[in-house]
């Protein structure tokens, strides 16, 4: 045939506008596939084979297009239709029409995707949270692996300075989240993307199976499956980041593209060791026996593999925590610079070992200079971690600058929305300052990004005492925490503090009684039950039966100076025992020396506490004159508040029963006057 009668005849059959219509509704029924099937968790083969059966049926529609006309008795072979009766141009304009018409769809449809409003708006594209993996092993006892798996791909993709990547802690909340949440969770955690997964474990083997979404409009961008020996999962992390950052359209330098994909070790049982040991460390709780469990572990994936760099630093950092919040001695500050140390011999570029020697730094030797060049020097390394923008914002606190600590707060919350702990600190940086408005709108936040936490319950309930001098909200939340839950023991501590302000001695013994353990842990301080039961006796007069329980607890109290002669705490506690006690040199010599450890240029927080705790034990010892300098200074300074420990607000001072012995001295009520 010649070519030209081809080309006409092709034209007069309309070939070329069925094509040309099939393109268009088969892309329209593409999209569409897309956007509905993850609706309604339609699988993603199904979107797949959509594809494949358009595809497949263009060249039957051109084949029947040629072969086959619409006649108005109905379809008929071409060959078959005088010429005097076809309707092709009627077909032709129809097919004009059903084109126009789709195309005006399709122009609908991208300007709806392009424009419509959505929370996302504003929203770097390049912006991922790595949902928690499920687990599929036949062990459940595997979880911690599959947790483990989906936080080494998080860390490696917040290496990528091109990428925004949301924090482990506030992605964790949505473990069991369904498919048909993933627009609002994207929308709470301010990203476009989000990875799921799953592990199974088994017979030393490992498969992993990831898929990245487009949370806005439940669009399926890339799957894929891992299946290897254990031995050969090492590396899967980096690999699966970097196939991540290239969909994303992220820029990797070359030194972004190497510290992504470096293996952290080549020993399996180490790597296992490892996932453990950061499933306790990474308790958002910060529970004493997680972070035992976690250094011991750390350790045992070193003996593994000795040349386990991020182990060491993951070590360290964890003996930090150990030391700043639970058990602050010597022993334990050396181990944190040998183990950041090594591991920054190991790998001097690191980013999490000059995190772990900036922690060194900050709470063993208050260097907040040095400190604050390790955050820095992490922070390009670990751009997303937002524990570096945490602790640097931590130490302009201890700067008294309090608007650089809440800016940097603030900040860390951009890659880490739901994490209730920066939400409580930016809380307590506004009680400092006595912005109680600022504090119970923080605080509020914290309960609702904690809501089954006690503790944030406690503390909202706390505000409203230390602004209004009113216990009702104390009283209600405590009502509400059901039996048990009462995490190192502060539900009965803010039941025995409640009593206790309301006078109510039966009740702060009933509170004690009630806890099963003899000593609570707070502050880094172990402090015995027979302290409170103490406290009780004294308040209520009974001398003979203070002294006896004081004398059982001071034992506790004195060791635990010898541990850590460095903790203002420590010595500031026994001096207020001492005075409890009525040993009053003692206490004004412990008192003292907490003051002397903690001055106001090294120490914007710790600081004004051991004042108030120096104000209260010259108040027990007799020596007003001494103690109501000080309150007036506190009442009128930033200054820490906690219902654990002394803390210095106007109600405070009115409800206490600590402050009872200056209760009726004029000066002491024209200060309260004042307010």
């Amino acid at each position: 045939m010649n070519p030209n009668n081809l080309f006409a005849e092709l034209r007069r059959r309309n070939v070329y506008k069925v094509a040309v219509a099939y393109g268009i509704v088969a892309w329209l029924l593409i999209q569409v596939a897309t956007q509905v099937f993850p609706f309604f968790e339609i699988p993603n083969w199904c979107v797949r084979l959509v594809v494949i059966l358009l595809i497949l049926g263009f060249p039957i529609a051109v084949i029947l297009a040629w072969a086959y006309e619409l006649t108005p008795e109905g379809i008929k072979r071409t060959e078959d239709v005088v010429p005097a009766d076809s309707i092709k141009r009627d077909t032709g304009r129809r097919l004009n029409g059903l084109i126009i018409g789709v195309l005006v769809c399709v122009v609908a449809f991208l300007l709806y995707q392009r424009f419509r409003p959505n929370a996302s708006s504003g929203t770097p594209e390049k912006s991922i949270a790595v949902l928690p993996f499920d687990n599929f092993s036949a062990d459940q006892e595997n979880a911690f692996f599959a947790d483990g798996i989906q936080d080494d791909i998080l860390t490696s993709l917040a290496k990528i300075h091109d990428l925004k990547v949301i924090s482990r802690t506030s992605v964790m909340p949505y473990r069991n989240a369904t498919k048909s949440n993933l627009p609002q969770i994207a929308q709470a955690l301010g990203v476009v993307n989000v990875l799921e997964g799953s592990v199974r474990r088994g017979d030393n083997r490992v498969v992993v199976s990831v898929q990245l979404i487009d949370a806005r409009y439940d669009r399926h961008l890339w799957a894929k499956r891992y299946d290897r020996p254990l031995a050969d999962s090492l590396g899967l992390q980096g690999e699966l980041a970097s196939e991540i950052a290239a969909e994303l359209r992220a820029t990797l330098s070359p030194e972004e593209k190497e510290r992504v994909e470096t293996k952290p070790t080549e020993n399996p049982d180490a790597y296992v060791l490892y996932l453990k040991a950061r499933g306790y460390e990474s308790n958002p709780d910060r529970l004493f026996e997680d972070y035992k469990l976690a250094e011991r572990l750390y350790g045992e994936a070193i003996q593994r593999d000795p040349s386990f760099a991020l182990a060491y630093a993951r070590l360290s950092a964890t003996i930090a925590r150990i030391y700043h919040w639970f058990d602050p001695n010597e022993e334990r500050k050396a181990r944190i610079k040998t183990a950041a140390e090594k591991a920054l011999q190991l790998n001097p570029r690191l980013g999490e070992g000059h995190l772990a020697l900036g922690l060194y730094y900050y709470w063993t030797e208050s260097n907040y200079e040095k400190a604050l060049e390790e955050f820095r020097i992490a922070g390009a390394a670990l751009p997303n971690d937002s524990d570096i923008g945490y602790f640097a914002a931590a130490i302009r606190r201890r700067q008294g600058k309090w608007n650089d600590n809440i800016e940097l707060l603030k900040k860390s919350q951009v890659v880490d929305p739901g994490n209730a702990n920066v939400a409580s600190e930016i809380a307590y940086t506004y009680s400092f300052i006595h912005d109680w408005p600022e504090t119970a709108r923080w605080q509020d936040r914290v309960v609702a990004l904690a809501p089954d936490s006690p503790n944030a319950k406690i503390n909202r309930a706390y505000v409203d005492f230390w602004s209004k001098g009113s216990t009702a909200a104390l009283k209600s939340s405590l009502a509400e925490i059901p039996a048990g839950n009462d995490p190192a023991g502060l539900v009965t501590r803010a039941r025995w503090d409640l009593a206790m302000i309301e006078r109510d001695y039966a009740g702060a013994d009933a509170a004690m009684n009630s806890y099963p353990l003899d000593v609570f842990q707070s502050n880094g301080l172990p402090t015995p039950k027979n302290f409170f039961r103490g406290c009780v006796a004294l308040a209520r007069g009974d001398l003979p039966a203070a002294k006896r329980y004081f004398e059982a607890a001071l034992p506790v109290f004195e060791t635990a100076v010898q541990q850590a002669p460095a903790s203002g705490l420590r010595h500031a506690n026994l001096g207020l025992l001492y005075a409890f006690m009525g040993r009053k040199e003692e206490a004004v010599r412990e008192g003292r020396r907490a003051v002397e450890l903690e001055p106001d240029w090294k120490d914007a927080v710790n600081a004004p506490w051991m004042q108030g705790f120096l104000a209260m034990i010259y108040t027990r010892v007799g020596n007003a004159d001494s103690a109501l300098p000080l309150l007036e200074h506190l009442l009128i300074s930033p200054g820490p508040v906690d219902n654990t420990n002394c803390c210095i607000t106007y109600n405070d001072l009115r409800s206490r029963w600590q402050w009872d012995p200056i209760r009726n001295d004029p000066r002491f009520q024209k200060l309260l006057a004042g307010r």
